[in-house]
């Protein structure tokens, strides 16, 4: 087993799980969180479009900054940062007005920012860092088990867990994720490979632009990569209210929620132990194709159930394609891009696929907000299930059409 015979895997798999267990708690905790200081759609949505904003703003300097620099360094500062930031979500929580109001909203929103911008460095540093860590031939099997080890632990028992800690205390959950960022940046500074000889440096803007070039003459990546911020858009549509429609819909509280999320997580587990199998004997062609078409019935089931079975079995099976696509697709890049440009063609190609998800998180908000007055609360928490369901069947025909690798 991979796991048995590689120390530095062992190293960054045991700091995956704990670095998205603390990931899992905030996913429940930072949106609970904001729902009690307000009810506002679109205020609530502010916090979303935050945390995901660095992704278009520096995802792409990022990447040059990875290619120049000791990418398992980055990750330890990265998660170190990511402490200190969680400490002061923690003060915010203590200090928690009275009926909240727009200004801790906006407290809450500017350090999801700022832990958004490690995300961006830390995320790009780790996946640029594994083929130093892995084989070639081991990519598919590392990428399913990393995978699945954070689905578990940021999605399967981190949301429970986090709905357990804020009905007994609002700050418990983000002092419990400061401790697992610490650790986590503990066990990637004790992996040991060789220190990585960066390119001499040039203007960032000609690092950049070679990065460009390279991205534009291969012509399946890039459209892969705009395929992916659709999907993204249209994914963070639905999760920004998606604590809305758990709240009021469903009628769940937090632990509920968290029950709600972890069962989702089960499909990741499952897409990532079957992802490798699926590639192996469908190819990475057939099996992209089989989580495109999967990948609009979630929609469906959401903006016309109201069970919290109906919307569980929807979360797993979101979580089942968004697996095969991200084994396949993330495999390919890692083992067909140079590693002298592994992290600025992985930083455009993550701007182009996350650099979307801001304004997804706005515009699900945006559509809640314009379409209650004349449609109704609920129709309204529905809309964005409705329409992201139908742009993502497009995407479906269109990616038979077009994705062959």
């Amino acid at each position: 087993m991979l796991l048995a015979r590689n120390r530095n895997f062992r190293l960054l798999f045991s700091a995956t799980p704990v670095s998205n267990l603390g990931d899992g708690v905030s996913a429940l905790a930072v949106p609970w969180l904001a729902t009690l200081l307000t009810r506002d759609p679109l205020l609530i949505a502010l916090v979303p479009f935050a945390g995901s904003l660095p992704w278009m703003l520096f995802a792409i300097p990022a990447g040059a900054v990875v290619d120049r620099s000791d990418r398992r360094a980055l990750m330890v500062r990265a998660d170190v940062l990511r402490v200190l930031l969680t400490m002061g979500i923690v003060a915010l929580a203590l200090r928690m007005p009275e009926g909240g109001g727009a200004l801790p909203v906006m407290a809450l929103a500017g350090l999801a920012f700022l832990l958004g911008t490690a995300e961006v460095v830390r995320d790009n540093a780790a996946q640029t860092f594994l083929p130093a860590v892995v084989p070639e031939k081991d990519l598919e099997a590392a990428n399913g088990q990393l995978w699945s080890a954070e689905q578990v632990a940021g999605h399967f028992v981190g949301p429970p867990l986090a709905g357990l800690l804020i009905a007994w205390a609002v700050p418990a959950p983000f002092l419990l994720d400061a401790v697992t960022f610490a650790l986590a940046a503990w066990l990637v500074w004790a992996i040991s490979v060789p220190r990585r000889q960066a390119p001499a440096r040039r203007r960032m803007r000609e690092e950049l632009a070679e990065g460009w070039r390279w991205l534009r003459c291969e012509s399946l990546l890039f459209r892969l990569a705009v395929m992916l911020g659709l999907i993204n858009f249209l994914n963070m549509m639905w999760l920004t209210v998606l604590v809305l429609y758990s709240q009021e819909i469903l009628v769940l509280s937090a632990a509920g929620h968290g029950v709600l999320l972890a069962v989702g997580a089960g499909g990741a587990v499952l897409g990532g132990m079957l992802g490798p199998r699926l590639a192996a004997r469908l190819g990475a062609t057939g099996t992209v194709w089989l989580a495109l078409w999967l990948m609009p019935l979630p929609f469906v089931m959401l903006g016309l159930g109201a069970s919290p079975l109906l919307a569980g079995a929807a979360l797993f099976m979101e979580a089942v394609a968004a697996m095969l696509w991200n084994i396949v697709t993330v495999s390919w890049r890692q083992r067909m891009i140079p590693d002298a440009l592994l992290g600025r063609v992985n930083a455009l190609y993550r701007f182009f696929g996350w650099g979307m998800m801001p304004l997804g998180a706005l515009a699900g908000g945006a559509l809640v907000s314009v379409a209650e007055p004349g449609l109704g609360r609920e129709f309204a928490l529905r809309l964005p299930y409705l329409a992201g369901g139908a742009a993502m069947l497009g995407l479906a025909v269109y990616g038979a059409r077009r994705l062959r690798f």
